[in-house]
Order: structure tokens, then C-alpha cells, then sequence
């Protein structure tokens, strides 16, 4: 079968198999970039593989190219990568790889396009296209990864238990295909997995959290996570989430399987945002009701004060799985911790003050709350839900009404300290932070308007108050 070459490629080509002829280098392109050109998905990455040095392929083909462009490489890999126009073209020479079962980092030697094909680890990964002369187009296909492609499958080129105990990341890779592509995992490749899990005792944290973010990020992302916990994989690297898994059920009294209604809320929410981080909120929300369940006679389940528990457990799960523990840490923990809030915003007599409040509290992150608490709505009720939606959109609008008039969200003081400070002629203190909190709860109480001529007088007062 013959590659169909795009007119934008057809130069590019071109030039790698002139200077591959050059160097007397038989070179192909292989992996992900034919797997999605013939899929039809954007791609941007050309992995090029030639039977020889990779990196005197990539300086000879960077030389014909005007401007000649910047040429990276890493002697110690045989690889060299350079971008060209929209791009980014890594070049490498044909290895075979060997591997110790306590390490994923392989013995290295050259090998045959052969070789290099035997190491991929599926089959839709290991197709080749020749730059070749005698052969220029043209389709390497050894393992049917073609047919894998039409049947939507997810197929180790080798045997599987090989495959996977080489390289465990293997595993997880093969989810995210699955996933990504909405693809099938192969009944024998999956029993693979499942037979091989604890060998991902030997895969950094770093190298699982890029491919658990790549499923968070994939359209359905539940059904990544429904395959990561059959295969035995998903506790190993996140039992807090496992932890919320089953119904338990006394005097006829259960609750609902909070692990898959929060994977109906990460499905929820994910039709709404690509923000990786709001998704991993949705995650989150609920991980701390395994901790918080109890049962009380005459009441039932309640998972009291879980969205406090959860949003403590945020930093021990970022620090774990060394996802960044900065402001995107900060931003899941806050809506962790608010995404309760809104719920006791929707009965009729809720005050201005609680939404002042809210508003004040959320600031910035208030409409992503907002999402995350709509797309926590899983009741099969359809009245039910019905219900909880209006209820929502309720408080919507009075947030909305609210903020309007008193402009709280991303409220600042309209006092300073230093303003403090200089007209009652004190040093910074306690004070002066009494009385910067009693303005505060006054604008929050509605007692004053959010303006400078209000909280200046009421400065005043409490100032004499708390400095007499």
C-alpha cells in the first residue's frame, strides 16, 4: 500500500530521502505521525528513523533547508531534532533495545527498521513510510496495524507480558490510546496489563501523571479510568480515588458509588471546559467522602464537612503524583473546598450576606465553581435534576444581581492598611488588622456600602473602638 503524500509534505519528504541518499542511509518515517495523518488527526510531530546515524541524516537534511534552521541533538541518544515551519522533526538512528527487569531504560544498539519496529509498543505505532527511492511512499506494515486501525484496536506488536515488562509505561500508553482515539484495547493486550500492573512500581510519578493527564484531557476521560481501575493500575498511583468505589448499604439504607458519579462529573464537565485543571477539580471534589462517611440512625449516610477533608487532601495527592504544586494547586484546592457552597445558596431565604460572602471567597474562580457545581448534578431523577438546575441557575442570578450592586468578587479593601496607619498615626500591629476586618464584615454584612466615603467613616468608629 501506498502512503497518500499531502502536497505541504511532499517537499519536506523530498528532502529527507535526498539526504538520506546523500549519507547512503535507508530512512523512513514511523509512529504516531502515519498512525494519525492516516486517522485524519492533526499532528505536528515527524519521527524520522534511518539504518544509520540519525544525526548526521538531520545536519544533511538541515542543509537544505533556507533559512537553515537551528539543529538540537543529543550525542548520548543518537537523536537530533530541528522545526520546520509548524514541524518539529526528530531524527534517530534504527535501534535494537534490551532491557533489566528492575529498569525501563533500555540497552541500546543500531538495529534494522526491523528492530525498531519490533520495540514499538502497538501496532498502529509501528508503521513505517520509506523515503526510499526504490520504494518512496510506499507502507511498512508488519504487524497489520493497519487493519488494527480500521478495526479500532489496541494490539501489542510482540507478546504482550514482554511488551509490558519491558517497558511498564507501556501500559498506561496503551489506555491513553484507547482513550484518545476511542479505540478497543485487545482482549489478550488488556490481560497483558492486567497480568503485568505491579511492574508500574518502576515508573516515576512524573512519567504517570503526563499520561493520566493526557486521559483527563480525552472527550469521554471516564472510560480511561474505568479501564486504569479493571486493569489493577489505577490504585497503585491513586487509592483515594479507588477508595471511593462500591455501595455500602445498612438497614436497607445505601448511598451511591461516589468513584463512578465522580467519573460522571469529570464526563460532565469535561463537555464544557478543556481547562486540564477545573477537570481535575471535578477529580477531586468527592475524594475526601471516604474519609468523612458515617451513618446515623434515623438520618442515613452523610458525608459531613467532605469538601473541607477533600480540599485538605489536594496537596498529598499534587505532591504524590508531582503534579505543580503552585497556583493550579491552589486553584483546584479552592473549588475543592467551595464547590459545597453554592447547594445552601438555593433556599429561598438565603441572605445577601451569604452570597456576599461567596462572591468574596470565590473572586476570580467563581464562574469555573459554578461549572463544576452544575456539572455535579447526576441525579436519574429527571424532576430531581430538573430541580437542582433552576436551583442553580437561581443563585446565579442573584450572584449576578448582587455583584452588580456591591461589587464584591475580587474585592479590595477600600481602606488600606496605610491609610490606617497614617490617620490614626500607629505603627502596623494588631489593630490595625481588627480594624481592616471589622470593615470587611461590614460591607460582607451589607451594614456599609463597598465604597471609599463609607469605610472611611466607619474606619473611624471602630478605630476609637478598638484603640481606646
Amino acid at each position: 500500500m501506498v502512503f497518500e503524500i499531502k502536497a505541504y509534505e511532499r517537499k519536506i519528504f523530498s528532502l529527507i530521502s535526498e539526504a538520506a541518499a546523500e549519507i547512503d542511509a535507508p530512512t523512513y518515517i514511523v509512529g504516531g505521525y502515519v498512525r494519525d495523518r492516516i486517522l485524519g488527526r492533526p499532528t505536528k510531530d515527524l519521527d524520522v528513523v534511518c539504518v544509520g546515524s540519525g544525526i548526521e541524516l538531520a545536519k544533511a537534511f538541515a542543509q537544505k533547508l533556507i533559512p537553515v534552521p537551528r539543529l538540537v541533538t543529543y550525542a548520548r541518544f543518537g537523536t537530533a531534532m530541528l522545526k520546520h515551519k509548524d514541524l518539529e522533526i526528530e531524527f534517530v538512528g534504527a535501534r535494537r533495545e534490551s532491557y533489566r527487569s528492575d529498569s525501563r531504560k533500555p540497552a541500546v544498539e543500531e538495529g534494522s527498521l526491523e528492530d525498531d519496529q519490533n520495540r514499538r509498543d502497538f501496532t498502529i505505532n509501528a508503521l513505517a513510510i520509506s523515503l526510499n527511492t526504490e520504494d518512496f511512499g510506499s507502507i511498512i506494515d508488519p504487524f497489520n496495524g493497519l487493519i488494527d486501525l480500521q478495526n479500532k484496536r489496541i494490539v501489542t506488536p510482540l507478546n504482550p507480558l514482554a511488551t509490558f515488562s519491558d517497558d511498564p509505561l507501556r501500559m498506561l500508553r496503551g489506555i491513553r490510546f484507547a482513550s484518545q482515539l476511542e479505540f478497543d484495547i485487545d482482549p489478550v493486550t488488556f490481560e497483558g496489563i492486567q497480568q503485568m500492573a505491579g511492574r508500574l512500581k518502576i515508573i516515576s510519578a512524573e512519567r504517570i501523571a503526563t499520561e493520566l493527564n493526557k486521559i483527563i484531557m480525552c472527550r469521554k476521560p471516564s472510560r480511561g479510568f474505568m479501564m486504569l481501575d479493571e486493569a489493577g493500575l489505577l490504585e497503585q498511583f491513586f487509592p483515594e480515588l479507588t477508595a471511593l468505589k462500591g455501595v455500602e448499604k445498612k438497614f436497607n439504607i445505601a448511598h451511591k458509588d461516589n468513584f463512578l458519579h465522580t467519573l460522571e462529573v469529570l464526563d460532565n464537565i469535561s463537555k464544557h471546559t478543556d481547562n486540564l485543571w477545573l477537570r481535575w477539580a471535578s477529580i477531586l471534589h468527592d475524594v475526601g467522602k471516604a474519609v468523612s462517611k458515617r451513618f446515623q440512625k434515623g438520618v442515613g449516610w452523610t458525608f459531613h464537612g467532605h469538601e473541607v477533608v477533600s480540599a485538605r487532601m489536594v496537596p498529598k495527592i499534587f505532591k504524590r503524583l508531582k503534579l505543580p504544586l503552585d497556583q493550579k494547586m491552589k486553584y483546584v484546592q479552592k473549588l475543592v473546598g467551595l464547590h459545597h457552597r453554592p447547594i445552601s445558596l438555593t433556599k429561598e431565604n438565603v441572605t445577601d450576606s451569604a452570597i456576599r460572602r461567596l462572591l468574596f471567597d470565590a473572586g476570580e474562580e467563581l464562574d469555573d465553581l459554578m461549572v463544576l457545581c452544575k456539572a455535579d448534578i447526576t441525579s436519574k431523577n429527571k424532576d430531581k435534576k430538573e430541580r437542582f438546575i433552576r436551583n442553580y441557575e437561581y443563585v446565579s442570578e442573584k450572584l449576578r444581581v448582587l455583584e452588580e450592586k456591591d461589587k464584591i468578587r475580587n474585592w479590595q479593601p477600600p481602606v488600606s492598611g496605610d491609610m490606617i496607619m497614617e490617620y490614626f498615626g500607629i505603627p502596623a500591629s494588631r489593630e490595625v488588622g481588627m480594624i481592616k476586618t471589622a470593615i470587611r464584615e461590614a460591607i460582607l454584612e451589607g451594614e456599609i456600602a463597598n465604597e471609599y466615603e463609607a469605610a472611611f467613616e466607619y474606619m473611624k468608629i471602630k478605630g476609637e473602638e478598638f484603640l481606646s
